[in-house]
């Protein structure tokens, strides 16, 4: 970090950029205190190999919290300035998670009188988001906006100013893309951007001037320092290459450093008994401290922060300073101390900071920052901004799965205390276990105290039949081509609607920030002559093969949870195999199961409307989730999470988020027919083997409160329409494997079927081997690799050495798109399809910049 000299003598010091400036030849220009306000990092990220690394952010470097404070508080005085006193209280803040949580809520306070909110990428139960948008140069980019007050960012003739806050504005794409999907829903005269560097290129200058006159609204923008930051050419790979080498480097001194300890070990044993082995210092105790933080004051601004809420901050703050300062040591109270935020959670722990060091006044060192989710090289030089890491489990469930997080500049540091302030939702078992964050900290300190935050849940808006008329479920053949009694869709027709976009351009505009996956459709894919005789083929193939597989997950459904469970599918890819398992049921047992399909969408989601539905119609203890395969398992996780926010937010209880499936290669489910990898040929097309359904829309201009999520009925691609040929096809078969679905149903009932997630570990190791980073970016299975070329932007296909037929069509589709096949061994998929990490506009194939044979 930058130190400022004391006294009238200049000193030479180190800036924390030489490191990487001098190995990649990246070069920071700017005005005034800039290079004081930043140094530089690596990180192992596909997007963008440099980090920024702010002094004043109070997210990787510890800092004053009264610096941290005054740097987002003055830049919201000069935003108080430029619109004037009557126009900055009725302004509304808007703050990026997770980094600049504390500071945008720090300009809001600047304001004096404006609410805030920040994105979030937590969804929180009972709370509908009000809107979202994607970070393009993040490794963790889904953003949610979760206002309690829905009329928060409500726009209209007498629209406040949106002041956006992020820490850097770097090219303008994620504050553009916000604006833009914010002005559509709620259109408004002005926005302000906030950041304490302004990093922009003249062109991207040039594109805010062109993007407010595109908009008609007027953009101002306030920042503390501009500058450039120079990037040679390939720097992206050399910073990833410098990456690898130093991780190398640094294992191989981790494994010499334990061998050398074992050595010394060794040696001493060998002295004479008198002798004591080298005493070991004792972790640093853990003691709770309890704030007595206000009643109903939210935590931090996920769902608003008031002018109101922020009156009753601030009387609290002493108070709650003079708790931690008693539990502090004597030794600690006149050392240095460090507030550790956590993640978003920025705001409460700086202002407990900023309290904390007026009252223990000069007699202690206070020092604040957070860990944060971002994976960053740490190099021990002063002329790098990342001296030292800690690693450590997630520990607040995070809804994209498990995964390291991380404390910068905290080992080694000399702390004499540290106090961890988290919020409730994170002070779970992962916190206190033996490799989590408590036991990091302890081992770099005197002393540790845990503060938690209670985390602030609006209160549920109670349903009632009485206040919104659900709407009713759709049918065939006025929507879909399955018979109306084969499944009803609780959906709402968007057929109407234009949502389809080119493939690459969706996917440009999915990973660039400009829209979520489920907002837009991709074009349907029209397969050729040559690959409609292949679905042909493979369906003669495999009828038996997958009637076998729909009587046993069907059979076991029935047996565990009959006598009538009610089958809802998860649009589509469940359809056909709920449709399927009706059958089964129909034709062997004469039971006439209820069958519905369902929407849920990964970041966002199941259809809570249509589970109400469900719930007004049936006992939600028989409805059985049915999905046709697991991937990774994210569907699997989504699910759950849904389900449990559901139930708190006041919705009907006693639904099962368990999912029955057809084949289970990711050992994520104990409900399936197979666990083999083999290939469906339902996976191998879209809506002409689903009814000539599209996949499911969720769009906060379409989708109301009380409203089903959307779909569309494709009725121009009747001519091509497999569906119904591919039940009855498979429905032929049910008869000759009668027998060993009895057989192969009782050995699943009598057998350990428990989860092994065996294919979630595998798609983490191929995301770190192939330098994707992102876990979403890899689709695991037949299902999933058909589904990456079908609708994505593929990169390369793995192929389990020696997969045979099952990959013919999968071979075909790479060949027609130009993507490499990889065969490699290990794999427990058939099939791994990677989504193109570097998003260019037509990505498809090995080079990323074109498309093969245009």
């Amino acid at each position: 970090m930058s130190e400022r000299a004391t006294g009238e003598e200049n000193v030479d010091v180190v800036w924390s950029g030489d490191w990487v400036a001098e190995r990649l030849g990246v070069a920071l220009e700017g005005d005034g205190d800039l290079r004081e306000l930043l140094g530089l990092a690596l990180r192992r990220n596909p997007k963008r190999a440099h980090l920024l690394v702010s002094n004043v952010l109070g997210k990787h470097v510890p800092q004053r919290p009264s610096v941290v404070y005054a740097a987002g508080y003055g830049l919201g005085e000069r935003v108080r300035e430029l619109l004037g006193g009557q126009e900055a209280r009725r302004a509304v803040v808007l703050g990026y998670a997770e980094t600049a949580t504390g500071l945008g809520h720090a300009v809001a306070d600047g304001l004096r009188d404006a609410p805030y909110l920040h994105s979030t990428r937590r969804p929180v139960a009972g709370v509908a988001p009000a809107g979202g948008f994607e970070e393009a140069h993040s490794h963790a980019t889904s953003h949610l906006l979760l206002p309690e007050d829905p009329e928060l960012l409500a726009g209209g003739a007498e629209a406040s100013t949106l002041v956006l806050v992020d820490d850097e504005f770097s090219t303008g794409n994620t504050v553009l893309n916000t604006i833009r999907a914010l002005h559509e829903l709620h259109p408004r005269d002005r926005y302000v951007i906030v950041a304490l560097v302004d990093m922009r290129s003249p062109a991207d200058r040039d594109r805010l001037t062109a993007f407010a006159a595109e908009i008609g609204a007027r953009v101002d923008l306030v920042t503390r320092s501009t500058g450039t930051v120079t990037l040679p050419d390939g720097v992206l790979e050399r910073g990833q290459s410098l990456v690898a080498a130093q991780e190398a480097e640094q294992a191989v001194q981790a494994v010499q450093a334990v061998q050398a300890e074992e050595a010394g070990e060794a040696g001493e044993a060998g002295e004479a008994s008198a002798s004591a082995p080298p005493s070991v210092p004792a972790p640093a105790p853990v003691t709770r401290v309890d704030l007595a933080w206000p009643a109903g004051v939210p935590d931090g601004g996920r769902h608003g922060f008031t002018p109101a809420h922020r009156a009753e901050l601030e009387a609290a703050l002493p108070g709650m300073a003079e708790r931690i300062a008693g539990a502090l040591g004597g030794g600690a109270r006149q050392g240095r101390v460090l507030v550790l935020g956590f993640e978003e959670l920025m705001y409460a722990p700086l202002r407990l900071g900023t309290a904390l060091e007026k009252t223990l006044g000069a007699d202690a060192e206070v020092r604040y920052s957070t860990t944060t989710r971002s994976p960053v090289l740490a190099v021990d030089d002063p002329g790098y901004a990342i001296r030292t890491r800690l690693v450590f489990p997630a520990h607040d469930t995070p809804a994209d799965g498990p995964g390291d997080r991380y404390a910068y500049n905290v080992a080694g540091a000399g702390f004499d205390a540290v106090v961890a302030v988290v919020d409730s939702t994170a002070d779970t078992s992962e916190l206190h276990a033996p490799e989590g964050l408590l036991a990091r900290l302890a081992a770099h300190t005197g002393q540790v105290l845990l503060a938690v935050v209670p985390s602030y849940t609006p209160p549920p808006v109670p349903y009632s039949q009485e206040s919104a008329v659900l709407p009713e479920p759709l049918r065939g053949p006025d929507f879909s081509s399955y018979a109306p009694e084969d499944v009803g869709w609780l959906l709402q027709d968007l057929s109407d609607t234009e949502l389809e976009a080119p493939t690459e351009e969706r996917e440009e505009a999915i990973q660039s920030g400009g829209a979520h996956y489920a907002e837009s459709l991709p074009v349907e894919y029209q397969p050729s002559a040559e690959y409609q005789a292949l679905f042909s083929a493979a369906l003669e193939t495999s009828a038996a093969r997958i009637a076998r597989a729909v009587g046993t997950v069907t059979e076991t459904v029935l047996a565990e949870r009959g006598p009538r469970p009610v089958l809802v599918s998860l649009a589509r890819a469940g359809t056909p195999v709920g449709v399927l398992m009706r059958r089964w049921a129909q034709h062997r047992h004469g039971l006439d199961l209820p069958h519905y399909a369902i929407s849920i969408v990964r970041g966002r989601g199941i259809d809570a409307t249509a589970l109400r539905w469900l719930a007004a119609h049936h006992d939600p203890a028989d409805a059985v989730f049915v999905d046709g395969w697991t991937g990774k398992g994210a569907i699997t996780r989504e699910l759950a999470a849904s389900i449990e926010e559901f139930e708190a937010s006041g919705g009907p209880a006693g639904f099962d988020p368990e999912i029955a499936v057809l084949a289970d290669p990711g050992g994520c489910v104990r409900t399936y027919g197979t666990r083999e990898d083999f290939l469906i040929p339902s996976a191998c097309l879209n809506s002409t083997v689903s009814g000539l359904i599209s996949r499911t829309v969720l769009r906060a201009d379409l989708v109301g409160p009380n409203d089903f999520h959307g779909g569309k009925f494709y009725r121009e691609l009747a001519g091509s329409d497999v569906s119904v040929r591919f039940l009855d096809t498979i429905a032929a078969r049910f008869d000759e494997v009668a027998g060993q679905v009895e057989d192969e149903a009782k050995e699943l009932l009598a057998a350990d079927r428990a989860p092994t997630w065996e294919g979630w570990a595998a798609v983490e190791r191929i995301s770190e081997e192939y330098g994707i980073h992102d876990v979403n970016l890899v689709k695991p299975g037949v299902g999933e690799t058909t589904r990456v070329l079908l609708r994505r932007v593929p990169w390369k296909i793995l192929a389990k050495r020696g997969a045979g037929a099952d990959l013919t069509h999968i071979r075909l589709l790479a060949e027609q798109r130009g993507v490499p096949v990889e065969e490699v061994d290990g794999l427990p998929y058939s099939c791994v399809g990677l989504i193109h990490p570097r998003y260019t506009r037509g990505a498809t194939g090995a080079d990323g910049k074109a498309v093969k044979g245009a």
